[in-house]
């Protein structure tokens, strides 16, 4: 199994023309599920906070890793100069549960910044290799994007902002043929979700909950995709819809 390494090395594995995927929020539930499912098929880099975890990620499937804080955008700089990107996948974000009431300017201006400045930075930033590859671009949205969730407005607020720079996106890099998709879980099994419950008082019961792997799943069916067309939108929900 190959260790660790950062983009920047020249040869993630040696003899290798597999495309490259960049997964941030790697060390998520999501997150990790996703780059275990493309690291079967691409060279994956993943981006996260916790340089432990992604020392197991890799372990655990060969990826690359890059430690990153994606907040701060002047780091980007530690990924602007890889050679190739062919994939993006958008799957880091925060989720307090604020509603207008509760929450302060900070609180908005770090959701914002978090959900919504991050990942369009990023993209940003690696359009020039997306553009060369006739890439794709998967933003990992939330049901809370189309619909109000109460008490939650600041994340909610978020993912409904993530959809339309996704939606902008895929009109604007359309002569570039960039793909661009929206994939928009339900309530799914992670950290994420079980710290929200605990905080709110509300009852964790995971079995209820889609499982991450089923997320990556739906990644893989849009990264997969024919080249003749474009999947744009998939609203992934728990097989027993919850309120």
């Amino acid at each position: 199994m190959p260790t660790a390494a950062t983009p920047d090395q020249p040869a993630p594995r040696p003899g290798s023309e597999r495309p490259v995927a960049l997964v941030t929020g790697a060390t998520g539930g999501m997150g990790a599920a996703i780059v275990a499912e493309l690291s079967t098929t691409h060279d994956v880099i993943a981006v996260g906070r916790s340089a432990d975890a992604l020392a197991a990620l890799a372990a655990e499937t060969g990826c690359r890793t890059q430690l990153l804080e994606l907040t701060d955008f002047a780091a980007f700089a530690a990924v602007a100069a890889l050679p190739r990107v062919d994939v993006l996948v958008h799957a880091a974000a925060i989720a307090p549960r604020l509603g207008v009431a509760a929450a302060s300017v900070d609180d908005w201006e770090l959701v914002l910044r978090s959900n919504v400045i991050a990942p369009a930075e990023l993209t940003r930033v690696l359009l020039p290799q997306l553009r060369a590859a006739a890439g794709t671009v998967v933003f990992i949205g939330s049901g809370a994007g189309t619909r109000a969730i109460p008490g939650s407005a600041v994340y909610a607020a978020s993912k409904h902002a993530l959809k339309a720079v996704a939606d902008v996106l895929r009109i604007d890099e359309s002569s570039a043929r960039l793909r661009v998709a929206t994939v928009a879980p339900g309530q799914t099994d992670t950290p994420l979700l079980r710290s929200g419950n605990e905080s709110a008082g509300e009852p964790y019961e995971p079995e209820k909950y889609i499982r991450p792997s089923s997320v990556a799943d739906a990644v893989r069916f849009v990264v997969d995709a024919p080249a003749d067309v474009h999947i744009t939108d998939i609203a992934v929900r728990p097989r027993r819809e919850l309120a």
